[in-house]
């Protein structure tokens, strides 16, 4: 009895060791104590501004890759001529994705305006970065930079003295003489709507007939091939913008430098109603899904670091007078401007249109 007692001791013994062993890490194994899981962090949103620009110009790039730069900000540039990015912010109405709208022209700022795709733009800053004359009385609109309309001559055939208004390029003494890019031109159409504004339309018309008899030759190609021709002695002066008579003389072709060196720039109107002057200008679009990044884009872009980095860019003259000039635009100096709202560009473009088909400008 004693050797089977002891033996039934010694096998419950044995039997109870893994249920207790097993009892030992059922903390770990039977009831396992997990921890909750941690909530995923949202994906950061891509900070970005969308861009619908019809300026085409390398500079514009370099500005907005500073801005990212400096504020982690991407800007999405979509590129087309004014009337196309306008009807399709009027087509996508409140889907559209753009943000800023930038063009050329006072007229087609105002024609954005008019067409209900802008909106009022909100900052102090941009108010202090850009003189009032240079704002939308809404302030629909921002100038960005602004160009002159002037006179350029061929050095060795006519002296400063001998120039002094737009007008007078239409006297006999320029026949034969005058040289200009078509009047297809925006860039025209504005100039004779300027002409419309100050003097009537009578007065624009007859001073377009009378520069049609002074061309030197039918209107082709840009503002460079008028310059280019002044120096081949087609003719020996040309109506054309400021900015690119700095672009020839810092360009990598020699011989649009050397045209450049041999051509003068005259401000016309200086004693009268002042030289025309246009202008390149950024609005908010009435849409704006990236509205306050859009306003940080504008406030930087009028800003005194991007106004230096356009104007040595592109030659045109910056709205903040802070901007550092580049040499040849502090050569040229101060000068008098006409005095008219830019609004009337684009209020009177379709006449001067009629008014330049009846002058026979082609």
């Amino acid at each position: 009895m004693r050797k089977k007692s002891m033996l039934a001791v010694m096998l419950s013994t044995m039997l109870t060791l893994p249920i207790l062993a097993a009892c030992g890490n059922g903390a770990n194994t039977a009831q396992p104590q997990t921890e909750a899981p941690k909530a995923q962090e949202p994906a950061a949103t891509e900070q970005v501004v969308n861009v619908f620009t019809a300026r085409h110009y390398d500079i514009d790039s370099k500005l907005f890759a500073e801005f990212t730069k400096q504020t982690g900000i991407k800007v999405n540039e979509v590129k087309g001529t004014a009337e196309e990015l306008v009807e399709r912010l009027k087509r996508e109405g409140e889907s559209s994705e753009a943000d800023l709208f930038i063009t050329v022209d006072g007229g087609v700022l105002n024609y954005a305006k008019q067409n209900g795709v802008l909106q009022p733009i909100q900052s102090a800053e941009v108010e202090k970065n850009v003189p009032k004359e240079l704002r939308d009385p809404d302030n629909q609109w921002i100038g960005m930079a602004t160009r002159a309309r002037v006179i350029v001559y061929a050095k060795d055939r006519v002296k400063p003295e001998q120039l002094s208004t737009y007008e007078d390029l239409a006297t006999d003494k320029w026949k034969g003489k005058v040289l200009v890019r078509s009047s297809s031109n925006l860039y025209n159409q504005s100039l004779v709507a300027s002409f419309i504004e100050l003097n009537g339309e009578q007065a624009a018309l007859d001073w377009a007939k009378g520069l049609v008899n002074n061309f030197a030759r039918k209107p082709e190609g840009g503002d460079r091939d008028q310059a280019k021709a002044v120096v081949a002695k087609v003719g020996d002066v040309a109506i054309m913008n400021t900015y690119y008579v700095g672009q020839m003389l810092n360009s990598k072709d020699t011989e649009e430098v050397k045209v450049a060196q041999n051509i003068g720039v005259f401000f016309p109107n200086q004693e009268t109603t002042g030289t025309h002057l246009n202008i390149s200008g950024i609005g908010l679009t009435k849409h704006a899904k990236n509205k306050d990044n859009a306003v940080k884009l504008i406030e930087f872009v009028t800003g005194k670091e991007a106004q230096t980095m356009l104007t040595n860019g592109s030659y045109e003259f910056p709205v903040n007078a802070e901007a550092d000039k580049p040499a040849l635009l502090k050569e040229w100096g101060e000068f008098k401007t006409q005095k008219l709202d830019f609004a009337k560009l684009g209020e009177y473009n379709k006449k001067a249109v009629e008014l330049l088909n009846q002058a026979g400008w082609k």
